[in-house]
């Protein structure tokens, strides 16, 4: 009685945002069934002339109740995705989780940096690559990246703002529930996450999850360390974003806490 489904919902980014999070999350919910991997359907030329049915092939089997997800946080930055996602399926539902965008730069960096050390490769510090001749390196693609305001326009001329449930990527790592049970309500699934769903790990700094009588955490490459960042640099972010996120809210009706 299953089948593969399109997912009826996407969580379309942001990278570095707590996608990953999210999806592990909501796969404790019985209606829910998620993709294994990050498809990259819409953001990559390649996959997408592959078409529908390709990308159908590459989702779970789930029941008639279910709900398919995928997450690919590079569709929130891409060109291409908002209109291609809307010609697949107008009426859909889009989740989007963000975070402090200063935050998410040093994530982003620290990611490449991890996987640079682990290959041998050369590294560079964060303040050598953010600033160039004095000024901020707004070219560089993390901080590109970190323009919510940039990308969201894209969304919104595709889809309308009730279609696009924004999930707060700080308030998930502090305390999930809340966030999810927004999303529950969101999707229209009965209430089934609950607080016995998640222990915090001491040593991880971190929730982790408790379902089906087992106990899993993120891989280990989540929420690692970020380097010391020079206050100066850090100044220069915050300063740089404040108009893009005052821009934000006032297009998602709604504010967050960041700098």
């Amino acid at each position: 009685g299953t089948s593969r489904q399109i997912p009826q919902t996407i969580i379309i980014g942001v990278r570095k945002g707590g996608t990953r999070a999210l999806l592990e999350m909501l796969d404790i919910h019985p209606n829910i069934v998620v993709a294994a991997t990050e498809v990259h359907f819409f953001d990559w030329d390649e996959n997408y002339v592959k078409g529908i049915d390709w990308y159908r092939s590459l989702m779970p089997f789930s029941y008639g109740n279910q709900i398919t997800i995928e997450k690919t946080p590079g569709y929130f930055t891409s060109p291409q995705a908002p209109e291609r996602i809307h010609d697949m399926n107008s009426s859909i539902k889009l989740l989007l989780i963000l975070r402090d965008p200063t935050e998410r730069v040093i994530s982003d960096y620290t990611q490449v940096y991890y996987n640079r050390v682990e290959s041998h490769k050369p590294v560079q510090l964060f303040e050598d690559i953010v600033i160039k001749n004095g000024a901020l390196n707004t070219k560089y693609k993390a901080i590109q990246r970190s323009l919510y305001d940039v990308h969201m326009e894209k969304w919104l001329k595709h889809f309308s703002l009730d279609q696009i449930h924004i999930v707060d990527g700080n308030t998930l790592i502090k305390d999930p529930l809340p966030e999810l049970q927004k999303v529950e309500r969101f999707l229209n699934l009965p209430s089934r996450i609950m607080s016995s769903n998640f222990y915090f790990n001491q040593t991880k700094g971190f929730y982790c999850i408790r379902s089906d009588g087992r106990e899993r955490c993120l891989h280990e490459s989540k929420g690692r360390p970020h380097p010391p960042v020079n206050n100066t640099v850090l100044e220069q972010l915050y300063s740089y974003f404040r108009e893009h996120n005052a821009k934000f809210y006032r297009m998602v009706n709604h504010s967050f806490d960041w700098h």
